[in-house]
């Protein structure tokens, strides 16, 4: 009997090993086809990339030959002038004048004497065509547009790399009802480009032609070193800059001087004229604003072709006589740049908001706190806030504020969702869908947010209840958050700072830390993901513009909603932009899911890397 039972026992142990082994490997079938599908997405993404890059370089040959072709155009345009001015410098001389009058006379001695007379009397020459620089390309107005890298190659001890440039994007403009005249070196043109639509690149002598176009609502003038205003500015102020300010005051136009370099006693003089001064020192006892970073050029898109594995000093990244465009791409190149004391800050601030690890080795979590403090520093779109504020002129612009939806179906989980909305900034407005009472708690909890409570029905779908809140936001972006899961205290301002430099409607991360209870594992899903267009990110992570999401509504489910929204995404054409993988743990006791395209880190807590 004992060895029956024995013999049972072992037969029930193989089937349940056999059936282990049997849902394993479906697990692994299951993993291994999603691993496939990523990896056929990723193919179709590098494809598409390179198609990218061929049109690129199509593009910049085209504008080779259109370079080309204006200047032969000017050439023969100036050809045509001399020519012109030949004929007419003819026609004056005396000897053909005299020829005339002897001509037209030979019948009317009357005529023939007054002729005579008329020919002995001096004529003034027309003045000879001087060659004018060539104008450059007409662009579309949009910031940016005329405004690209072209420096391909660097050189580091011995060795050559080619670079893809960075697209410089040309737009959208943060302010598209105001105008801006701005006389401006590169760097400082670069930082204003996208604040407002910007005239640039008149001249003292034709700037009441070229104004009128599209008439500015203020003018700016920086310390400008180079280019036909430098002289105006410098000094005594020139007659062209005198002429300038006195047009923009008949006009109502305000005017400011920004001293950005070089001693500040140089310039009074021209700055006097001026309504409003302001400086980047602020030992010069002007108001001061400094310089900020760029969102759409400061920010950690990558290069094509990714960084090149090297630590590089401040002087290889950074050779003479490189253009501002080229030094954007310079920023994005490296794995790391090792700086020296005395750097200014607003180089290590520009070097850090583009990703970029600052030190003697690269180190992505240090990366990730110095682009925050970065931003946290100020942005171009915050200083021109200021700026207009004095000058008195609206500054109405879409604003990063948040509505967060937080349906809460386990009462167990009311507290730790709490407090994770309740660390958050920029949070406006909360929709909370939760048990009796759980709106009176939120209230006690969230202070500076208002709270929209709605009791749970039991017949509506996460995604109805999604579709419900939805309707309630006010915010311009739209978060939706899981009771389940942990939000780092930066998690909502470092993502909705994406919506700052790309293009997406949706932002979120389809690279993160998760966390299996069961196991005690953490793992790091797609970390490839990283600052990227994709196909899909994790529905707990979605943030959205709001009048985007409602056009595209939530599925009514409760499971998958948000893989059949990423779904109805790429039907539509909505772009989809994924994030760092930083502030985020996913948690769950198990999730076959995240077996697919995800990497093991450690057996232990997911905070520690993934909160920074």
């Amino acid at each position: 009997m004992t060895e029956l039972e024995s013999t049972r026992k072992a037969l029930r142990d193989a089937v349940a090993q056999a059936e282990h082994a049997a849902e394993l490997a479906r697990l692994l079938d299951t993993a291994q086809a999603k691993l496939a599908a990523a990896e056929e997405s990723a193919q179709e993404a590098r494809t598409l990339a390179a198609r990218v890059a061929e049109l690129e370089d199509r593009l910049d040959d085209e504008r080779a030959d259109g370079e080309k072709l204006r200047k032969e155009l000017a050439e023969q345009r100036y050809q045509a002038e001399v020519a012109q001015w030949k004929l007419s410098s003819i026609k004056v001389a005396r000897w053909n004048r005299l020829g005339d009058a002897l001509k037209s006379g030979k019948s009317n001695p009357v005529r023939l004497a007054k002729g005579i007379k008329g020919a002995a009397k001096p004529a003034p020459r027309p003045v000879a065509p001087k060659r004018k620089p060539v104008a450059a390309e007409q662009k579309a107005d949009r910031p940016g547009a005329a405004f690209q890298a072209t420096a391909a190659t660097r050189t580091i001890e011995g060795a050559s790399f080619r670079l893809k440039p960075f697209r410089i994007p040309t737009g959208p403009n943060t302010r598209p009802h105001l105008t801006a005249a701005v006389i401006a070196d590169p760097h400082a043109e670069a930082l204003l480009r996208y604040e407002w639509r910007q005239t640039t690149g008149f001249t003292p002598r034709d700037f009441a032609r070229v104004l009128p176009l599209e008439v500015p609502h203020l003018l700016v003038f920086e310390s400008v070193t180079e280019g036909p205003w430098a002289e105006e500015i410098a000094g005594e102020p020139g007659e062209g800059l005198r002429a300038l300010l006195d047009w923009c005051a008949e006009r109502g136009i305000r005017t400011v001087f920004w001293h950005t370099q070089g001693d500040p006693s140089g310039y009074a003089a021209a700055a006097a004229l001026f309504e409003h001064r302001f400086s980047v020192d602020s030992a010069s006892g002007w108001p001061r604003l400094a310089f900020g970073v760029q969102p759409r050029v400061h920010n950690p898109l990558p290069l094509s072709g990714g960084r090149v594995d090297r630590v590089l000093t401040l002087e290889q990244l950074l050779p003479p006589h490189l253009s501002y465009p080229d030094v954007l791409t310079s920023y994005r190149w490296p794995a790391a740049v090792d700086v020296p004391p005395g750097t200014p800050p607003w180089r290590l601030s520009e070097i850090a908001a583009c990703g970029t690890s600052i030190g003697p080795e690269p180190d992505s979590r240090r990366a990730h706190a110095a682009l925050r403090r970065a931003y946290a520093g100020g942005t171009m779109t915050e200083r021109v806030d200021e700026l207009l504020e004095r000058v008195g002129l609206p500054s109405a612009r879409a604003t990063l504020n948040v509505s967060v939806i937080l349906p809460v179906t386990d009462s167990s989980l009311l507290e730790h969702a709490l407090a994770q909305v309740a660390r958050q900034s920029g949070v406006t407005q909360l929709i909370l869908f939760g048990p009796p009472g759980a709106g009176e708690r939120a209230r006690d909890v969230i202070k500076d947010a208002e709270v929209v409570f709605r009791d749970l029905d039991p017949a509506l779908s996460t995604g109805g209840m999604l579709n419900h809140g939805l309707d309630l936001c006010e915010s311009d972006l739209v978060a939706v958050m899981d009771p389940r899961d942990v939000y780092g205290t930066h998690y909502l301002s470092d993502l909705s700072r994406a919506f700052l430099f790309c293009t997406a409607d949706i932002v979120g991360k389809a690279a993160f830390y998760a966390h299996l209870r069961n196991a005690q594992a953490t793992l790091l899903k797609q970390p490839d993901a990283e600052y990227t267009y994709t196909p899909e990110i994790a529905g707990a992570t979605l943030l959205a513009r709001r009048n985007a999401l409602r056009e595209l509504g939530f599925p009514d489910l409760t499971e998958g909603w948000d893989e059949v929204l990423m779904r109805q995404c790429r039907t539509d054409g909505v772009k989809v932009f994924s994030a760092d993988r930083f502030g985020y743990v996913r948690v769950r006791e198990e999730d076959r899911w995240l077996l697919g395209a995800a990497q093991l880190i450690e057996y232990g807590s997911a905070e520690p890397h993934a909160l920074i």
